[in-house]
């Protein structure tokens, strides 16, 4: 839960919007409980609570909340469309009971998902607008940045493009503050962090023709194990394409060791991607178009954190594809004791690191294309300022109508270059004017001296 703040005196009724608190219920997103409705409402009580206490009595009923729900529910809706409306209906019931204005629950598509990452990285960067000291809204005039997000369940792509988007149902047009953006934007289902690591255990079990005895996994450290039901596999329709045909058990015990192989890793990585072919001029994976990527980008959600923990285990800067692959191998060839010493903070977590890291190389490099010129213009946040990033701030300002179209006022900000010549003019000016009063004041010393002499 994200509250966010702005004054209602500035242009257009509205200031900078700001955030004032993030808020995270225990638990898992609201899709984890299908079957127990009422449990995913419950589970936002706390926040709420929360919001409660810190929105001043007097502005409750003014306060609008707006509940996205994004890949998790995406799944569900697919696998039931019952559940997920019941959940949605639950949800929308716990938080009408709070003093608030509700606006509502909606299930995001992919494209709206990518599309708001993109505008909240932008709106936090100023890019769009930027309300100056003097009290004037300012056009900043720099380049927009693209966005990157891994989600539980999906992972996106947007970025503002030149080039022809060949498939319509990735291009989008957006217009800011009076300027037209073209973007191209594409959700991954299924290639979330947790479906990633589901599918890779699936295919796994399929190609090593187990079914319910002990299985090497080579993305998982060496000396740990875990056992699980083989039904947890296939339960998702990401993975259910892959139920083995014969011998299937879905309760039959299923233990996993790690082996620590990042060459195996890698190897089995690749093949939850299809780069075989491609219906248009260029493609990054499963079939679907995308341009080159240009510019700069800011990668954020689960891609901080892998890339964080790569440079706090390995010590490696991890600005390049070649550092990328060699924190990898390094991350995966440790054993589960190793990288305990090094990140005990993350012990609940450490088993996935290295299947985490070797998907972002794959996801990066291979499939969209980011080499040794375009990697290092990619920036890993898991802030901008004191904002979270991520697709809550988009969304918000879309339905609070706080992202006009059309300009309100703007005044054109200087570039930098057009500031250093009135900086160093103002200083040529200020230096004039001081010797100027020097000279005089040397005269007038002068002339009194004369004076009394005589």
């Amino acid at each position: 839960m994200y509250i966010y703040k702005w004054p209602a005196d500035k242009q257009n009724g509205t200031g900078v919007v700001t955030q004032h608190t993030e808020c995270h219920p225990k638990g898992g997103g609201i899709s984890s409980y299908a079957g127990q409705q009422r449990e995913a409402g419950r589970s936002l009580q706390s926040c709420l609570d929360q919001a409660t206490r810190e929105i001043p009595r007097a502005r409750h009923h003014l306060t609008p909340v707006y509940l996205g729900a994004t890949a998790g529910m995406r799944l569900l809706n697919i696998s039931s469309p019952v559940q997920s409306a019941q959940i949605l209906k639950e949800v929308g019931h716990t938080i009408q009971s709070y003093p608030f204005h509700y606006q509502g629950a909606a299930i995001l598509s992919g494209q709206e998902e990518g599309a708001y990452g993109w505008v909240t990285v932008n709106y936090l960067l100023e890019n769009f607008i930027k309300y100056g000291f003097v009290g004037h809204w300012l056009s900043p005039g720099r380049q927009t940045v693209g966005a990157l997000d891994f989600g539980g369940a999906s992972t996106q792509i947007t970025f503002v493009t030149k080039d022809e988007v060949e498939d319509k149902r990735d291009r989008m047009k957006l217009r800011l503050y009076g300027r037209d953006y073209s973007l191209y934007t594409h959700s991954f289902l299924c290639y979330g962090r947790d479906q990633v690591f589901k599918r890779l255990l699936a295919h796994l079990v399929t190609a090593q023709g187990h079914t319910g005895k002990m299985l090497s996994h080579p993305c998982f450290p060496a000396g740990y194990n875990v056992t699980m039901k083989v039904g947890t596999l296939f339960d998702s329709p990401c993975t259910v394409g892959q139920t083995p045909s014969s011998g299937y058990n879905p309760q039959a015990a299923l233990s996993v060791e790690g082996s620590g192989d990042y060459d195996h890793c890698l190897g089995n990585m690749t093949e939850i991607f299809s780069f075989h072919s491609c219906p248009f001029s260029q493609c990054s994976f499963d079939k679907v178009f995308q341009p080159n990527v240009s510019g700069s980008f800011m990668a954020f959600s689960a891609f901080f954190y892998i890339h964080q923990f790569l440079q706090t285990t390995t010590g490696i800067l991890v600005a390049t594809p070649a550092q990328l692959e060699e924190a990898t191998r390094a991350v995966c060839n440790m054993s589960i004791n190793e990288m305990l010493v090094l990140a005990p903070y993350q012990k609940p977590r450490l088993q996935d690191f290295c299947a985490a890291s070797v998907f972002t190389k794959v996801l990066f490099t291979r499939g969209y294309g980011f080499d040794e010129i375009s990697f290092p213009r990619i920036s890993f946040q898991k802030k901008a300022g004191d904002a979270s990033v991520g697709w809550a701030l988009g969304y918000m300002l879309s339905l609070s109508s706080l992202l006009p179209g059309e300009s309100i006022g703007l005044r054109k900000a200087l570039k930098p270059g057009a500031w250093a010549a009135l900086l160093f003019l103002f200083t040529l000016l200020l230096t004039a004017a001081l010797m100027y009063i020097s000279l005089q004041a040397c005269r007038g010393k002068k002339k009194r001296s004369s004076d009394i002499a005589s």
